[in-house]
């Protein structure tokens, strides 16, 4: 993964057919899809219950482009090792999700993964401030976290716009996830966000028989900023 601050669509294959994973990935990543977004949860960080590292390990085959790995789980330790396994590029935990996320971030990036941080829509900026030098990528939440289709929290652009002032030239990507689409995505990027996560909203309307509405869900996100 070379770094590069353009602006690139994750789709979310937690709004993917379930049945048909990898046929969606190959479908959307020909559609235009930048990275593959994929959203880990345990049913006790969150509340719901989704994929673990055999699901990754199966889909890692599919994928040509960055499988990211959104960890919404605690505790996250015991299992890093198992989805930089299973092919993760990027994974990224939670600051909320146990007392040590400076020795997280120091155990995902020993497994030669990329480490990201995630913030909730409830935990400031300034949470990420110290450990800067230990990330790749800040994830932000702009829903809570849990279930897709859910509404943009509009209060979380004025973060990403700090979060922006604080990496400043420091090679870090500001992940927006949670509610993006074309209203959205261009508040996020004017802020300084270039990853977008996008579920829902890259998904509508198609089927790996009938991509073609992938295509144009990307093309409308990328055109609206």
């Amino acid at each position: 993964m070379k770094f590069d601050r353009s602006v690139k669509i994750a789709p979310s294959i937690l709004s993917a057919d379930f049945a048909n994973f990898g046929a969606e990935i190959e479908a959307v990543e020909a559609q235009g899809a930048d990275w593959i977004h994929v959203d880990v949860m345990d049913g006790h960080f969150v509340p719901n219950i989704t994929f673990g590292p055999a699901t990754c390990a199966a889909i890692r085959p599919h994928i040509k482009t960055v499988m990211d790995v959104h960890l919404m789980i605690a505790p996250v330790d015991p299992y890093i090792q198992a989805f930089a396994d299973a092919g993760a590029d990027v994974i990224t935990a939670h600051v909320e999700a146990g007392p040590h996320i400076h020795r997280t971030l120091q155990a995902i990036r020993a497994t030669g993964a990329k480490a990201g941080l995630a913030l909730n829509p409830g935990t400031p900026a300034e949470a990420a401030a110290p450990l800067l030098d230990l990330v790749d990528l800040i994830c932000v939440m702009t829903v809570n976290p849990g279930f897709g289709g859910q509404k943009f929290i509009h209060s979380c652009v004025q973060k990403v716009t700090e979060l922006r002032e604080l990496i400043g030239d420091r090679e870090v990507h500001i992940e927006i996830d949670g509610g993006v689409d074309p209203s959205t995505a261009p508040l996020v990027v004017a802020a300084g966000a270039d990853v977008l996560v996008a579920g829902s909203a890259v998904f509508k309307g198609g089927s790996v028989d009938n991509p073609a509405p992938y295509g144009e869900n990307i093309r409308a996100i990328r055109a609206s900023v």
